[in-house]
């Protein structure tokens, strides 16, 4: 028998017009999560983190912000082991709307729209003397063009980042390590890339993009086991 592939309908927004049923979202999920299971999906809920609505008949249908959702929890727990108790409180914080958003598609090519500093301001919900302070201390690097600082949209992450971290005393000057850090780590993939990607053979170049891309997947893997197992080693046993 053949089988019928229906296209998912879509608004002018290109979000899904129609939700979904939780077999459908099981499905979705799988791609990334292998693991994941429809009991698992209705543990969330039971747990108050996802809230599908119910048809007359008791059937969960879930909008795309549900599955999104979905995706930050699971993320959550597999890349930075956190208990749903936290999960919880970090999806109710107001900055959350910026800081678990969906990483843009394409990766490392993806184009970014850029903000100028009141925007970034206004959406990273950090003052205007933060943020100066986080460009201060390189945390921050705007793009000038024509005498006005503009910024990459994932600029908005980083601000909201920092503004939890001073929360618990960690003030701007505090960060530079994370920095130089990052610079470090790139500067050694961009050894290992960098005469793919000045090629003039355009499949060379795909070539050693993808390979960046991967490498940033493993190294980021690396750093943040070698980061939880030196935290480790802080609690007493």
């Amino acid at each position: 028998m053949a089988t019928v592939t229906r296209e998912v309908e879509r608004d002018g927004d290109g979000r899904r017009a129609r939700p979904l049923t939780i077999g459908s979202v099981c499905r979705h999920l799988k791609t990334e999560f292998p693991d994941i299971s429809i009991s698992k999906i209705r543990y969330l809920e039971d747990q108050g983190l996802v809230s599908p609505r119910r048809t007359q008949g008791g059937y969960r249908l879930f909008t795309e912000d549900d599955v999104d959702r979905l995706e930050t929890i699971l993320r959550l727990q597999r890349d930075e082991f956190l208990p749903l108790r936290v999960i919880r409180q970090e999806l109710a914080s107001p900055l959350r709307a910026h800081d678990r958003k969906r990483p843009p598609r394409g990766g490392l090519r993806a184009e970014e729209e850029e903000l100028d500093f009141d925007l970034l301001c206004s959406r990273s919900g950090a003052s205007r003397e933060f943020v100066r302070d986080l460009e201060d201390f390189g945390l921050l690097q705007p793009r000038i063009e024509d005498g006005e600082k503009l910024y990459p949209d994932r600029d908005v992450d980083v601000v909201a980042a920092c503004l939890r971290l001073a929360r618990y005393g960690v003030e701007p000057r505090n960060l530079r390590s994370f920095r130089s850090g990052a610079d470090r780590e790139a500067g050694l993939l961009e050894q290992i890339v960098a005469p793919a990607l000045r090629s003039r053979n355009p499949e060379r170049r795909q070539g050693g993009l993808e390979d960046l891309e991967a490498l940033a997947s493993l190294s980021q893997e690396l750093s943040q086991l070698l980061f939880w197992r030196a935290l480790r080693a802080l609690v007493p046993r």
